[in-house]
């Protein structure tokens, strides 16, 4: 234990964030630097000794949170390093993205504000990268065993990485030109700055992990080739089919999935282009879809210069408080207020759109919507409650349906599918293909970045044990467990 007084004694606080007139200017991070490192310490001596430590259920990972909390308070940094990575191959990642569920399952919580376990978690990683405790770790000896891993976001990257230090030679094959997946052109850069990507694959490379860009498994290279090449195979490939909106007036110009959208500004941020190609600048802007992904909308739009910023969701608005129907230790949904948030616009709740209007050019102009209840369990109209707001641009930030079947890659291993239309898997995350493995949102369905790793490193698990009959990898969790699933 920490401080055994620390809960008693210390209130909860957390990272500040940069005036919103400042940071609109920029695509930094919004967090203050270093507004964490005078208080963490104590933050971190908030953590009790409650016998059994709930945090480890809410987190997919099982990190080991009290133990690295009770590090972080005594400023053993270099030990606390250790203990975050003995679970978690990118805390720098989880720490920034994840929506911390331990927090919800913090013991404290019960009846106080929870341990700030994703500050102390970032806090710890970072140090650890300034104090050059994040080294290469090599294998001490080849399996001559080769495995190739579909997609380079948080699942590919973690299954990429435990199987290269287990001693396999491992390549990771992305269809985009960077490696990154979704971390590197679905999260804003104000969220995460990409160098925290950059440097985790130069630790890969450093460790024997190779990669190839611009490859998309299905059409430039056939599972054949694929499964001739490489004793074992992880389909890493993520959820990327966008849940689409099939109203009249679909199909005007500047109407774009969400994930059409957030790469480009991205891309202005790596060099690619000097302004996106589909800009929010000058416009009223209207973001379909209430959770993170149109979050990071609404803050790329502010960037832009949008005139308006509205965001609509077709749920009531969430309470504030945890319902009685989310218990505690559960993850509740609750009203949230991100930093894009704090930025401006407008969020509408229960309401849905009826159709889109355009001008004589097919340009989007003006969206049409109606709010809607609950009736017997389902969502009717309201009537009498249309109303119309201008809109140049709309994204579509509704979540994700399944893997790409577009490209062949389903189809040419002959994976099958589950009722729920992801890749099927057993517990060891094989599919029916022999040597063909899946891990992340490919085989789970859209989840949390903590689920895309904890996924990825049992499925390292399962690969190795498949190429060598047994594995000294970290045991994995089984994918039929979807009782943290959120």
């Amino acid at each position: 234990m920490a401080d055994p007084k620390g809960f008693l004694t210390t209130p909860r606080e957390t990272a500040c964030t940069r005036p919103v007139a400042e940071r609109l200017k920029d695509w930094n991070e919004v967090y203050v630097p270093g507004s964490l490192l005078p208080i963490i310490s104590k933050q971190a001596g908030r953590c009790m000794d409650c016998g059994i430590p709930f945090c480890h259920n809410g987190c997919p990972l099982g990190n080991l949170i009290p133990e690295w909390n009770d590090y972080a308070y005594r400023e053993d940094w270099t030990a606390a390093s250790e203990r975050l990575h003995a679970t978690n191959n990118f805390p720098e990642f989880t720490g920034r993205l994840c929506p911390a569920p331990c927090e919800s399952a913090c013991v404290l919580g019960i009846n106080q504000p929870a341990v700030t376990i994703k500050n102390v978690e970032v806090s710890i990683i970072d140090r650890a990268w300034d104090n050059g405790d994040v080294t290469p770790q090599a294998p001490e000896r080849l399996s001559g065993k080769t495995v190739a891993v579909i997609g380079s976001g948080p699942a590919g990257l973690a299954a990429a990485q435990q199987l290269t230090r287990a001693g396999h030679t491992v390549v990771v094959y992305e269809r985009a030109d960077r490696i990154g997946g979704l971390l590197r052109y679905g999260i804003p850069e104000f969220k995460m700055e990409k160098v925290h990507i950059n440097r985790r694959i130069e630790q890969m490379r450093a460790e024997g992990t190779k990669f190839r860009t611009g490859i998309e498994v299905g059409r430039d290279i056939t599972a054949t080739d694929l499964r001739k090449r490489f004793d074992a195979v992880v389909v890493a490939a993520g959820a990327t089919v966008s849940r689409d909106l099939p109203v009249p007036g679909r199909d005007l110009k500047g109407i774009h999935f969400a994930m059409e959208y957030l790469p480009l500004a991205n891309k202005v941020q790596e060099g690619d282009f000097l302004a996106p190609p589909i800009t929010a600048e000058g416009k009223h802007v209207v973001v379909i879809g209430g959770g993170d992904t149109g979050a990071d909308c609404v803050g790329t739009a502010h960037r832009q210069g949008a005139l308006s910023v509205t965001q609509l969701e077709i749920m009531p608005r969430p309470s504030e408080d945890r319902p009685a129907s989310m218990p505690w230790p559960t993850f509740p949904m609750l009203y949230k207020v991100t930093s894009a948030h704090e930025e401006g616009g407008e969020r509408i709740y229960s309401v849905s759109t009826t159709h889109f209007e355009g001008d004589e050019d097919g340009n989007v102009q003006a969206l049409h919507l109606v709010e809607v209840e609950f009736v017997d369990g389902k969502l009717v109209q309201k009537p009498g409650t249309e109303r119309v707001l201008p809109a140049q641009l709309v994204t579509l930030a509704m979540g994700f349906t399944g893997t790409d079947q577009a490209n062949g890659l389903v189809e040419q291993f002959g994976v099958e599918l589950d009722e729920r239309g992801n890749i099927a898997r057993d517990a060891s995350y094989a599919t029916n293909a022999d040597g063909v493995f899946v891990a992340g949102d490919a085989g789970r369905g859209q989840s949390l970045i903590v689920w895309a790793i904890a996924e990825g490193r049992s499925a390292a698990r399962g690969v190795d044990r498949y190429l060598t009959g047994t594995s000294t990898l970290p045991y994995p969790v089984k994918p039929t467990d979807r009782s943290l699933m959120v």
